[in-house]
């Protein structure tokens, strides 16, 4: 194949792409990689990855961006971060974070003074913004996210809808709902002004499941049908995995469990072909709440055992706890529908829920600022603390009782030490210069949105983790046990070294 027939086949594969014809475009790109030598070859097997991905192949869009970084020469200083940057997207859906995260250093490393490729900077910001987010590291997320929207300005004006949207999807997490839907609210007018369809769809998802989540289904819903009609005729079956396993939520929620367990199964096979192992486990997660609904406990019990074994050996231990504190809950509702006293499924359920809350508390430590911890606790930490207590004082242990509301009354204090050496709070409505006369509505449509995530960046006093309370003058610790437990089994440090008599 000639040189040219290669480019003009390249041209026609981009072109299917930006048509939603995935497919065609991966077929196109293939053939090139068959027929031709050189950088040439390079781009098309770069770009056979890149729909391999779109399509929900992840592990052979993995293998082609390996073999095009192969064959590269090192001096390939362009095309390198490119193929580094889509590398790490598709290491993030088969799970592995810590290898996305190491290619994102390498392609950061080299646009570290190429202001040329602005665009590129943005999307490896945008990356490393997701890596943050899948570990649930939400400062650093919403630093990163921030970053990323200050090179779009800068850079990049037709991609700033994405670091909107990334600070949307943090904030909504971390309870701050007024900037999220702010934020979601200007990346979905700044996709629609630049024409990127796919990028409309993929925000219609996401806002459809920011209102499914916050008890809205009659918004929700026509937003993840729109799109996923869209998904579903461009075979973009990651994106079609998650739509399924929105709307399956919002048939639970009307108490249509055959439906909501159809939808789940068809999400569970998208994820399961494309090897999106995190997603699997999400979704078994919800396919466990409808067995245990249903009354197949044993059946429940396996996918939920599955998702947990999944976090556990990615080292997601935040995720492992939010299983075990859903898991204890389901248990709690079991034994209310049966009406009759189970003490051993009870301490089962209590000795999941007590290590899991203890952890999901202390991720307030790693918050920001004092508004983002009291979202935190209310929406999330606080339930999981109830549900430790019901479940304790139902089973009859006055002790962990007592160490339970101990603890919860011993307070929060400042780290002086961090907040000695805190970067200044940014001012609150610092805006970027308006764009030049002539420039196009793309240019200002992110401007409220810079401004915005000025405000979110404020810093905050830090606060240390919890110390751990000595409540005995023999040394006994306050959920000495659970937090041992807590530390072994999500792998992470849920108290402080520190040691505060509670007398």
């Amino acid at each position: 194949m000639g040189d040219q027939i290669a480019r003009d086949l390249l041209a026609a594969g981009a072109a299917a792409y930006s048509r939603g014809e995935v497919a065609e475009a991966l077929r196109t790109f293939e053939r090139v990689a068959r027929s031709t030598t050189g950088d040439l070859r390079t781009s098309a097997i770069i770009n056979a990855a890149s729909m391999s991905d779109e399509l929900g192949d992840h592990a052979r869009a993995v293998d082609l961006y390996r073999e095009a970084l192969a064959v590269m020469p090192a001096d390939a200083i362009r095309m390198r971060p490119a193929a580094l940057v889509n590398l790490s997207q598709a290491l993030q859906h088969i799970g592995d974070l810590d290898g996305a995260h190491d290619a994102l250093e390498q392609a950061r490393e080299l646009l570290a003074t190429a202001d040329d490729r602005g665009d590129l900077r943005v999307a490896c910001l945008l990356s490393l913004t997701a890596v943050a987010m899948h570990r649930q590291q939400w400062a650093d997320a919403a630093d990163i996210a921030t970053e990323s929207l200050d090179a779009a300005v800068r850079f990049a004006p037709g991609l700033a809808g994405h670091p909107l949207m990334n600070l949307a999807a943090i904030h909504f997490e971390t309870g701050r709902f007024d900037l999220s839907d702010d934020f979601a609210g200007q990346a979905l007018d700044a996709f629609e002004t630049a024409g990127d369809v796919n990028a409309v769809a993929e925000t219609q998802q996401n806002l459809g499941i920011m209102h499914a989540r916050s008890g809205l289904p009659e918004n929700a819903e026509p937003l993840l049908l729109s799109s996923q009609t869209y998904f579903e005729r461009a075979g973009i079956g990651h994106r079609a995995g998650i739509g399924s396993k929105v709307l399956a939520f919002l048939a639970e929620g009307r108490g249509d469990t055959e439906r909501a367990t159809e939808l789940y199964r068809g999400s569970l096979d998208y994820f399961r072909s494309s090897g999106a192992v995190l997603d699997v486990a999400d979704v078994e997660t919800r396919l466990a709440t409808v067995a245990f609904a249903e009354g197949r406990f044993d059946e429940g019990e396996r996918l939920l055992a599955a998702a947990f074994d999944t976090y556990h050996g990615l080292g997601l231990g935040l995720h492992c706890a939010q299983v075990d504190f859903w898991h204890a809950a389901l248990l709690e509702s079991a034994l209310a529908a049966s009406g009759t006293p189970d003490s051993a499924v009870r301490a089962r359920a209590t000795a999941l829920a007590v290590p899991a809350a203890i952890a999901i508390d202390a991720v307030r430590s790693t918050l920001p600022n004092g508004r983002q911890r009291e979202q935190w606790n209310r929406e999330i930490a606080d339930p999981a603390m109830q549900l430790a207590l019901r479940l304790a004082y139902a089973s009859g242990d006055a002790c962990l009782v007592a160490d339970l509301v101990e603890t919860q009354c011993a307070g929060t204090t400042v780290d002086v030490g961090r907040a000695g050496h805190s970067t200044p709070a940014r001012l609150p409505l610092q805006l970027p210069d308006l764009p030049p006369d002539g420039a196009t509505g793309t240019d200002r449509s992110f401007l409220l949105g810079a401004a915005l995530a000025g405000v979110a960046a404020g810093a905050g006093l830090p606060v240390p983790l919890p110390p751990r309370l000595a409540v005995t003058s023999e040394g006994r610790m306050a959920l000495g046990t659970s937090i041992a437990v807590a530390e072994e089994r999500y792998g992470r440090e849920v108290r402080d070294s520190r040691v505060v008599p509670a007398w």
